[in-house]
């Protein structure tokens, strides 16, 4: 028998589905691209109408959107709800506020990296499309040297070098998992390359420049196994000169500006 417990449980569950099934419909909308970047949905009082719902119902569900970076809402005059497209930045915050919670340090997101490039890089050195993919990868070379004297600009560029170096290889979502490794780490590339008069970063940043050259050339002939071991032994480099000061520190996520 239903007592009236049961019937004020129903109902608190018909509440709070109800935004849910809002940011659901919202959520589909822009992941199949029928909203896109930067488009506005409009002001509260027109989402209500055009939602069926009551406000606080609606505030719910757009709570629940802006917590997952899929719309930003903006107060005043001008204001209303606007539309953001899921990117690495959204998985890499996420990633690194898991990764921080359980106390995983640089050096171990760097070792998840070196196990997926080198086979990346073996894949592109073997596909029909090498010669236009070491281009582009010259190409990425090319803005880091034109960034060399930034470290923060420097660092994003990196990060683009390492997340197209895998998307190359044609898997989505090896790709995924790769944009978000690099922007992880696109920050500790940063910091590490800030002026130290201990050390000439600058010369460190030139030595990993000829070696994505290396690559580039290895690549272009063909020559895979070559390729995969060079590229082994550059990141093998990179954790033990850039992120060795890491080695036992924890992720930082106020340490990473998404």
């Amino acid at each position: 028998m239903v007592g009236p417990g049961d019937t004020r449980d129903g109902a608190r569950r018909t509440v709070r589905e109800k935004p849910q099934q809002i940011a659901d419909e919202i959520r589909q909308l822009i992941v199949r691209g029928d909203l896109t970047e930067g488009e506005s949905l409009g002001r509260e009082p027109d989402l209500v109408e055009r939602f069926g719902v009551s406000r606080p119902s609606l505030r719910e569900a757009l709570r629940i959107l802006e917590a997952e970076g899929l719309i930003s809402v903006r107060r005043g005059a001008l204001g209303g709800v606007v539309v953001h497209r899921p990117d690495e930045r959204m998985t890499a915050r996420t990633a690194a506020l898991l990764l921080q919670a359980r106390g995983v340090p640089l050096t171990d997101v760097h070792n998840a990296r070196s196990m997926i490039e080198p086979v990346a890089v073996r894949l592109v050195a073997v596909s029909r499309a090498r010669r236009s993919a070491a281009a582009e990868l010259r190409r990425l070379s090319a803005d880091q040297l034109e960034a060399i004297e930034d470290p923060e600009a420097f660092g994003r560029a990196n990060a683009r070098f390492h997340a197209r170096l895998v998307e190359l290889a044609g898997n989505q979502t090896l790709s995924i998992v790769a944009e978000m490794l690099s922007e992880v780490l696109a920050r500790a590339v940063t910091a590490v390359s800030q002026p130290d008069p201990a050390r000439d970063t600058e010369a460190t940043r030139m030595r990993g420049l000829r070696s994505q050259a290396r690559l580039a050339a290895l690549i272009e002939a063909g020559e895979a196994a070559a390729a995969e071991r060079h590229w082994a032994e550059h990141l093998t480099v990179v954790g033990r000169v850039m992120l060795a000061q890491h080695t036992k520190t924890g992720i930082d996520l106020m340490r990473h500006d998404y």
